[in-house]
C-alpha cells in the first residue's frame, strides 16, 4: 500500500479522512501537531482515536515553544492585526503542514492529506505551505465529497457508522480552535450576526466575574522579546501562558470581529487572544520611547504586510522571511521593563524603563527647549514652505 502521512486532529472530519483514504489504497500515517491547546490526556485519546480507526502508526508532537520562536514573536515585532482587528490566531497552522511535510519525507512518501473543507481559509494555508516545501500530492477528502453532497457532516457521520466506528453524540454548537495564541470560535449564532452566548467564552472570564481590584504586570522586553513577568524568567510560550491566564480574568483581547476571508467571503468569528493584546501593547509603548521617528512611521508598513501574507496563506513565501529580517533587525535596541494594568476588558501601558529613550534632558515637549524664539520661527517658516508658496501662487483662485 501507498504511505500516506494525514494530519490528524481526532475531530470529525480527520476521523472521516482515515478510512476513506484506507479504502483509496493508502497506508495511512496520523500525526497531531499539538500547539499549545491541547493536554496530555486529550493526546493520548487523539492516539487511541487514530489506532482505532485504522492509522498504521500515530505520533503526537508539540511545538508550542516553535510557535512561540516562528509566529509569535515576529507578530508582536509587527505590532499589526490583520484588518487591524485580528491577531492571526490561525498561524499555527504552517507549524502542522512543517511538521507533517517532514514526515512525510522520514517515511519516504510524496503523499499527504488534511482534512480542510473547501468553504474556509486553511484549506489555502494548508495546499500553498505544502508546495512551497517540496513536490508533494495534495489529498482533502472532504473537498472531494463536497462534489457528493452538500450535507458532509452527514455524509460523514453515515460513513464512519456504517463501518462500524463510534461518533460521539456531543457536539457544541461552536466550532472551537485554540493553541496558545488565544481561541477561535466560530458556528451558531455568531455565523448568523448575532450576540454569542455564555458558552462562547473560552479563555476570558465574563464580565460579572472579572476582578474588583485592578492588576499590574512588569514585562521586561530583551531585543523586542519579552523574557520576564515581574522578574521571573519564563520560555516564551510559558509566558504567554501566564498572560492568557491573567489577562482572562479581565476579559482582555475578546473581540468578535467579521473580516474579508481569502476565498472572497465575509467571515464572522469571536477570538480571545489576552495574551497577544497585552505584549502588543507593552511591546509598542516601549518601541515608541526607543525607534526614531523615521522608523516609526516605517515599520507598521513592514508589519502589517508580514501579517497580511501570514493571514492570506504565504508564510513560506520568501517575503515573508524578509520583511521579518527587517523587523528583527529593529528591535536591536528594544530593551526594557514595561508596566502594565489590567483592568475590566483592557490594558494600558502605564510605565516605561528603557537605558536607550531618545530623550534629550535639556528639552521637554511644551515645557523647555535649548533653542530660542528665532530657531522655531525659521523652522517653521521653511517647514511650510511648499505650502505658503502655493498660497501666493494661487490666491486669485482662493
Amino acid at each position: 500500500m501507498k504511505k500516506i502521512v494525514l494530519a490528524f486532529s481526532g475531530g470529525l472530519d480527520t476521523s472521516f479522512c482515515v478510512p476513506y483514504l484506507i479504502e483509496q489504497g493508502f497506508e495511512v500515517h496520523t500525526i497531531f501537531v499539538n500547539t499549545g491547546g491541547t493536554s496530555k490526556k486529550e493526546e493520548i485519546k487523539i492516539t487511541n482515536r487514530a489506532i482505532e480507526l485504522g492509522a498504521k502508526k500515530h505520533i503526537n508532537k508539540n511545538v508550542d515553544q516553535s510557535l512561540w520562536k516562528e509566529i509569535i514573536k515576529p507578530l508582536i515585532w509587527s505590532g499589526s492585526l490583520y484588518q487591524d482587528r485580528y491577531p492571526a490566531l490561525c498561524s499555527d497552522r504552517y507549524l502542522i503542514v512543517k511538521e507533517a511535510v517532514a514526515l512525510c519525507k522520514k517515511l519516504k512518501t510524496k503523499n499527504i492529506a488534511h482534512g480542510c473543507t473547501g468553504m474556509g481559509n486553511d484549506q489555502v494555508r494548508f495546499d500553498l505551505s505544502i508546495q512551497a516545501l517540496g513536490s508533494f500530492n495534495t489529498f482533502s477528502p472532504i473537498r472531494e465529497i463536497q462534489n457528493e453532497s452538500q450535507d458532509v457532516r452527514g455524509y460523514e457521520i453515515k460513513y464512519l457508522r456504517e463501518r462500524g466506528f463510534k461518533v460521539s453524540s456531543l457536539s457544541s454548537s461552536y466550532s472551537v480552535n485554540e493553541n496558545i495564541m488565544g481561541a477561535t470560535v466560530s458556528g451558531s449564532e455568531i455565523d448568523e450576526w448575532k450576540e454569542p452566548s455564555d458558552e462562547s467564552y473560552i479563555l476570558c472570564k465574563k464580565p460579572n466575574q472579572y476582578p474588583k481590584k485592578d492588576k499590574r504586570i512588569r514585562i521586561e522586553f530583551v531585543k523586542g522579546e519579552a523574557k520576564k513577568i515581574n522578574g521571573k524568567l519564563l520560555k516564551g510560550a510559558d509566558l504567554l501562558r501566564k498572560l492568557n491566564s491573567d489577562g482572562g480574568l479581565y476579559g482582555i483581547g475578546r473581540e468578535i470581529y467579521t473580516g474579508d476571508t481569502i476565498i472572497g467571503i465575509k467571515g464572522r468569528i469571536l477570538f480571545e487572544a489576552p495574551g497577544i493584546t497585552i505584549l502588543q501593547k507593552a511591546h509598542k509603548a516601549l518601541e515608541e520611547t526607543i525607534l526614531t521617528d523615521k522608523q516609526s512611521f516605517f515599520k507598521p508598513l513592514v508589519g502589517k504586510k508580514w501579517v497580511e501574507l501570514v493571514y492570506n496563506g504565504f508564510y513560506f513565501d520568501p517575503l515573508t522571511k524578509n520583511l521579518e529580517n527587517f523587523l528583527e533587525d529593529i528591535q536591536l535596541l528594544v530593551n526594557g521593563t514595561v508596566e502594565v494594568c489590567l483592568s475590566s476588558g483592557s490594558v494600558t501601558a502605564v510605565s516605561v524603563d528603557a537605558k536607550k529613550k531618545l530623550i534629550n534632558k535639556d528639552s521637554t515637549y511644551a515645557q523647555s527647549a535649548t533653542w530660542g524664539i528665532e530657531e522655531s520661527s525659521g523652522f517653521i517658516k521653511l517647514y511650510g514652505q511648499s505650502s505658503s508658496t502655493w498660497a501666493k501662487v494661487n490666491k486669485n483662485k482662493l
